[in-house]
């Protein structure tokens, strides 16, 4: 009986030791489909405030389970309008990635694939925190850019930290935040 047990130990082992922080990432992601209202704010670096737009966002998982589909809508005042950002993202748990393009009006599309850091479960699949990390631009200079959604069960919390490269210093700055209550399915 102690050999079998021996066998499953090592047997097992490899399979505990090949999981990646992106496991179970794209159920998760996929579970937020549904609709969702709140507020899109963004750090205005002139006053060092916080600026709020309220938002609604409709996310629809696809049937191939690791591709979501996201809409949001904000009312960016009467110079630009009521804006539409539609971004597509796919979980790649094998790289541990979340590929992304997003497509808004009179911009061009904004594409890229960000590294799953760690992804920490709750209670039950409506309680986690995910992170993932890109070096990308920031304005006019490139940077390590860091997002953490957190959920907790029907509000959903994103929020995006820039590290530039340019300032060589080992410092996060907060850029936008997003703060989403679940309103439908």
């Amino acid at each position: 009986m102690r050999y079998l047990a021996l066998l499953f130990a090592l047997v097992a082992t490899p399979a505990l030791s090949a999981s990646t922080p992106a496991d179970g990432a794209a159920a998760l992601l996929a579970q937020t489909a549904g609709r969702w209202q709140g507020e899109l704010a963004y750090r205005d670096y002139q006053s060092n405030s916080w600026q709020a737009l309220p938002v609604t966002v409709t996310i629809a998982a696809q049937p191939d389970q690791v591709t979501t589909i996201r809409t949001a809508q904000f009312d960016d005042g009467p110079k630009t309008g009521i804006v539409t950002i539609t971004t597509v993202t796919m979980v790649d748990p094998a790289a541990a990635t979340v590929a992304y393009a997003s497509f808004r009006r009179s911009r061009a599309p904004d594409s890229g694939s960000a590294k799953i850091v760690s992804v920490v479960p709750g209670v039950d699949a409506a309680h986690w925190t995910m992170v993932t990390t890109e070096r990308r631009g920031d304005g006019n200079d490139m940077a390590q850019v860091r997002e953490t959604t957190m959920r907790a069960g029907d509000t959903m919390t994103t929020l995006k930290e820039v590290n530039p490269d340019g300032d060589k210093q080992d410092v996060w700055l907060p850029r936008n935040r997003s703060v989403l209550r679940r309103i439908g399915s």
